[in-house]
């Protein structure tokens, strides 16, 4: 009879173990939330004993940690992509970055769910947390670069402008993006983004009529 850890022992030399156990778990939170999942069932989608896990994780919020951790990483690349320097022009390339945000949230949706829905403590965990500061800090270079044009005592806070837009990303998000598309509004979530930021950028005096 084969051992049944040999696969367990295969896949964690071959230094696979840990990362598989991440994407089992980002497909556990897409089907079941990120509370309802166990580490048990990570390790069965993972192809593992239930012992494996813990060569790797404390628990299921350490799993949890890291892959939230993974998916800011992941998110920040995809803003810093969407932004390009601000070209062809900042605002232009800041619209793009919402755009961006709403993608990475239909694409890697039991990334998103724990880095924003599984009650984890960001604040707890030094990497998740650097994690997230680079998400944050494209936003706020970002804000930065569209107040450039504005003299210095004019420029709202940059980190406020991050914040603000990051709170109106997250809630078309999960007001309007969720389910099947026009089922709580008419409006595509892309379109409520967008006309919202502008209203949002122009109150500030960062758009120009």
């Amino acid at each position: 009879m084969p051992d049944p850890t040999s696969r367990d022992r295969k896949t964690y030399h071959h230094g696979n173990l840990r990362q598989a156990l991440v994407e089992a778990s980002a497909t556990l939170v897409e089907e079941q939330g990120p509370q309802a999942f166990t580490l048990t069932e990570a390790a069965r989608r993972a192809g593992v004993s239930a012992a494996a896990p813990y060569r790797h994780f404390k628990g299921r919020d350490d799993l949890l940690e890291e892959l939230a951790r993974q998916g800011f990483l992941e998110f920040a690349d995809k803003l810093q992509v969407a932004f390009d320097d601000g070209r062809p022009r900042p605002l232009s390339a800041f619209l793009r970055m919402g755009q961006a945000y709403l993608a990475f949230a239909a694409e890697r949706p039991g990334h998103y769910m724990a880095m924003f829905e599984s009650g984890i403590s960001i604040a707890g965990n030094a990497d998740l947390a650097a994690a997230s500061g680079r998400a944050q800090g494209v936003l706020i270079s970002a804000a930065e670069a569209l107040a450039a044009r504005l003299p210095e005592g004019r420029r709202p806070p940059s980190r406020m402008v991050a914040s603000h837009i990051w709170a109106l990303s997250h809630g078309v998000v999960e007001l309007f993006g969720r389910g099947k598309p026009g089922s709580r509004s008419p409006v595509e979530p892309s379109e409520m983004l967008e006309s919202g930021a502008i209203i949002y950028l122009r109150g500030l005096g960062l758009i120009q009529d």
